[in-house]
């Protein structure tokens, strides 16, 4: 297929169209960081396999030095984005790693981890993202692991008209992304808009997707919605997504992947199926047994 033909089926193609704009929710959370709760446990159904987005920005640092000292985690990966600032992970294993600005780190819980993270600064801005993606069934007591992914390392493309994307996970014009999951097959992409650009990304009409703006506002779709920064919109049916900003530039995040379709029971920090086996992972945790064979491959 020539390029020419490519472009125009994308032109003709159906783009998704926002069906619900979020807020947010602002909470603290760890030792008291201040950031914003926008995909919350009510919208884990309409957003599988995502169970929770937040979002955090801040140049005062009462507002997250605090950090988030250890705490457990079972069943689920968490996908931590930092857009500013440094971070540093520490898990029951012993294993640490460095979380600098354009850096990603991806832990897989699994059956079970104790971390921490906590700020590497005292002042300045700190700005990031953590998703917490669901795993199936099968997969919730693998063993842990986690991997650090340095900004170097997040593949990177620019198009002619000035955007410029940030392949987290998934594929994005025949760029594969940081990080792949077969079962799930999240795609996540940071997308920098120039003015009057205009982005097109496929995707697989099975899978559910979510917008975040966080620089400017974004217009979604072919009909244009508008999406100020600092909202998330919920995307309906359709081959792909269309972003473009208007007369200012404009950022965000695009989110997507296949639904597990199966049952979510969570307590706090566990996500499990059954309220049966989060009883067994409080058990479980209260009695030491997280931590356990930790692996750096996530």
């Amino acid at each position: 297929m020539t390029a020419t033909v490519e472009m125009e089926q994308r032109a003709n193609a159906p783009a998704r169209e926002v069906e619900r704009v979020v807020a947010g929710i602002a909470t603290s959370d760890g030792a008291g960081v201040k950031l914003t709760r926008v995909l919350t446990q009510d919208l884990q159904r309409r957003l599988d396999p995502f169970l929770m987005l937040d979002a955090f920005r801040s140049d005062d640092p009462d507002d997250y030095i605090a950090g988030f000292p250890d705490h457990p985690h079972r069943g689920f990966e968490t996908v931590t984005y930092m857009l500013a600032g440094r971070m540093r992970h520490r898990d029951s294993a012993g294993h640490q790693g460095l979380l600098t600005a354009g850096g990603v780190q991806w832990m897989v819980a699994g059956r079970g981890i104790v971390h921490s993270e906590m700020p590497e600064q005292e002042r300045g801005l700190m700005e990031g993202f953590q998703l917490w993606l669901n795993l199936p069934a099968r997969d919730k007591m693998a063993p842990a692991s986690y991997r650090d992914i340095t900004p170097a390392a997040v593949p990177a493309y620019s198009l002619p008209d000035g955007v410029a994307v940030k392949v987290i996970a998934g594929e994005s014009h025949g760029v594969r992304g940081a990080a792949t999951r077969p079962v799930t097959e999240p795609t996540y992409l940071d997308i920098d808009l120039p003015a009057g650009a205009t982005f097109w990304q496929p995707l697989p009409e099975a899978h559910n997707a979510f917008v975040y703006a966080f620089r400017g506002e974004a217009l979604v779709g072919d009909s244009g919605t508008p999406l100020p920064a600092g909202r998330m919109a919920i995307l309906g049916g359709g081959a792909g997504v269309r972003l473009s900003a208007g007369g200012v530039p404009a950022r965000a995040i695009l989110v997507a992947g296949k639904p597990l379709r199966e049952p979510i029971v969570q307590h706090g920090p566990f996500v499990m199926n059954t309220v049966q086996e989060i009883r067994q992972a409080i058990v479980d945790y209260q009695s030491g047994a997280f931590g356990l064979e930790v692996r750096q491959d996530a």
